[in-house]
């Protein structure tokens, strides 16, 4: 379906933007990784997308916290691969700390990373996706763009502001062939995750398996995890035809935390 195309998937070294890059790379398109690693294990990751989807496929390290890196990324994509069709904002980073204790330089970090960097990026592909009238913008948000939980000031804030621009955006390009929307995954099994649940199973003396439960019970109602295939197939949902009207939208997968 995405022969042709090209993709950028920001924070696509692992976990959640890696299974959208594997899912957009099975229907053909040409993946930018994006993220911080080791180079080796990176490379790895690379060549393994390319050789077994059969597609072209390179890395850029930008920074997601500096505008002009992101304006370098797309700049990169479009000069090695020839061009950027499908932007996906997946980057992002997390702390936690009640608001009076919350440290400013955190606070500033998030915003950047989780919200600012969507819109310098989405900024640096729209003349061109606007130029050949097809494209697709898929922000990955979260339920947390929809509702709030304690101690997440500024993720809770960031998530919201991305499912606004997201709007906005959408509206902006309503007559045209370009689209954009948000993802909004709940509880995702990726290493951060996981190392959570670990720490809770040791802290409590619990085993992993009540602790990952009760992880999930606290706002999951389905008590499973979301996986990054799943957000995968539905970023690749939305880079089809049959979405060409979904536009602004914020899709949760979330199994029903956000229906409570």
């Amino acid at each position: 379906m995405l022969e042709g195309k090209v993709a950028i998937v920001t924070g696509s070294t692992s976990g959640i933007g890696l299974g959208i890059a594997e899912c957009l790379a099975e229907q053909g398109a040409d993946i930018v990784l994006n993220g911080f690693g080791d180079p080796a294990e990176i490379d790895r990751l690379r060549s393994s997308l390319a050789e077994r989807h059969r597609v072209r496929a390179i890395h850029s390290g930008a920074d997601m916290g500096r505008p002009e890196q992101i304006v370098g990324l797309v700049e990169q994509a479009t000069a090695e691969l020839g061009r950027v069709d499908v932007l996906v904002n997946n980057a992002g980073i997390q702390h936690t700390a009640p608001v009076h204790e919350f440290p400013d330089e955190r606070w500033e970090l998030i915003l950047k990373i989780n919200l600012s960097a969507a819109f310098y990026a989405t900024k640096a592909v729209l003349p061109q996706m606007l130029e050949r009238n097809w494209g697709r913008i898929i922000n990955i948000a979260s339920a947390h763009g929809l509702v709030a939980s304690g101690h997440k000031s500024a993720y809770v804030a960031a998530k919201h502001g991305l499912v606004g621009l997201t709007k906005v955006v959408a509206l902006e390009t309503a007559r045209t062939g370009v689209t954009c929307n948000a993802i909004c995954p709940g509880w995702v099994l990726t290493p951060l995750v996981q190392k959570q649940i670990d720490e809770r199973a040791a802290r409590e003396g619990i085993p992993v398996e009540q602790a990952r439960l009760e992880l999930l019970g606290e706002k999951q109602p389905s008590l499973e995890f979301v996986t990054p295939e799943q957000l995968g197939g539905l970023a690749l949902f939305l880079c089809s035809p049959a979405a060409d009207q979904i536009r602004g939208q914020a899709y949760a997968m979330d199994g029903g935390w956000t229906a409570q």
